[in-house]
């Protein structure tokens, strides 16, 4: 249950050099986006494991320098990487860490469906060729207890969606994650009814700040932080930010997310970072940065109130939690 966050940075000062120069090298070779959305081939090299290929060709070696990011410092990337939730893996802290490597991701593909004019079923490189995937680092801070602060490289959900034409009756985005309980062992025990679901608001869903990410730290996502493809959702808890998607549905009914059906009384469905609302078994007042000692108090909206207040305008915050 972390919450994420990133600053609202201009590009230009958040992507580390070698990673803007990647892009560039991106852009030399013609693979602008108008040229992407109408070859989607253009991107990546054909074949099931291409666009993995590819993405690690580029990024290879091109760590970003641990630079602050909004006044704060990256946290360490083994920290990030080996303590995580993730209850397809397991639900200690370490278990994704441990038993990652029975995530398969290749192939894989996203289904996009439901209120849409063009539905269909996509691999995921072809997912990346439409977007035209550039090097955009986002910081990005993680809070229950526990937080972090995270560069993802990914891109705007909203430029996924236009792309399959939404229409007038789409009024909530559903996710889907991963179904494979051979290989998930947490997915063989009945800690909830899988597999994972998380729903956004049509209007938070085409936020520019809610982000695709298939990325961390200038190299392609590791499988325990929900490779290939998870959901970013910086002003809300990290429970809402699903991985490994492999399903998007437009719904004019409000969806139920996964850990609402659990138990509606402690989760809810905006799930928006409120420190003035506990939850029933601990404050969410306060949060514990991995690698510092001490407690920082939470921020309203996890910081993004001027960005994303209006959403939520005239909602009693208390009780729309």
């Amino acid at each position: 249950m972390a919450r994420y966050r990133y600053p609202a940075l201009p590009a230009s000062e958040v992507t580390p050099k070698a990673l803007f120069e990647a892009r560039r090298r991106f852009l030399r070779r013609g693979v602008a986006l108008g040229a992407a959305a109408a070859a989607p081939g253009l991107l990546w090299p054909q074949g099931a494991s291409a666009w993995q290929e590819a993405l690690k060709s580029e990024l290879d070696g091109e760590l970003p320098t641990r630079r602050m990011a909004g006044g704060e410092a990256l946290t360490d990337y083994e920290d990030v990487t080996t303590y995580n939730n993730f209850y397809e893996l397991g639900t200690r802290k370490s278990d994704p860490e441990v038993f990652a490597h029975k995530l398969v991701t290749d192939p894989w593909s996203l289904t996009i469906e439901g209120e849409v004019e063009k539905p269909g079923t996509l691999a995921l490189e072809d997912v990346l060729s439409r977007e035209a995937l550039e090097e955009r680092i986002y910081r990005l801070r993680c809070v229950e207890a526990w937080s972090m602060v995270i560069p993802w490289i990914g891109f705007p959900l909203r430029d996924l969606l236009q792309r399959h034409d939404p229409t007038s009756r789409a009024k909530y985005v559903l996710f889907e994650s991963i179904l494979d309980p051979d290989n998930l062992r947490g997915q063989r025990r009945s800690i909830l009814d899988w597999p994972y679901r998380e729903a956004l608001r049509m209007d938070e869903a085409m936020h520019p700040l809610t982000l695709l990410a298939v990325g961390m730290y200038g190299e392609m996502m590791p499988n325990q932080n929900g490779a290939p493809i998870r959901l970013v959702v910086p002003w809300k808890y990290g429970f809402k930010s699903i991985k490994s998607v492999v399903r998007i549905a437009l719904t004019e009914e409000r969806p139920t997310p996964s850990w609402v059906a659990q138990n509606p009384e402690e989760y809810g469905f905006y799930a928006n970072v409120n420190p003035e609302v506990d939850h029933p078994r601990w404050s969410q007042a306060r949060e514990r940065r991995i690698g510092e000692r001490g407690y920082r108090e939470t921020l309203m909206f996890n910081g993004y109130g001027d960005e994303v207040a209006e959403l939520y305008a005239g909602m009693d915050l208390n009780r729309h939690y």
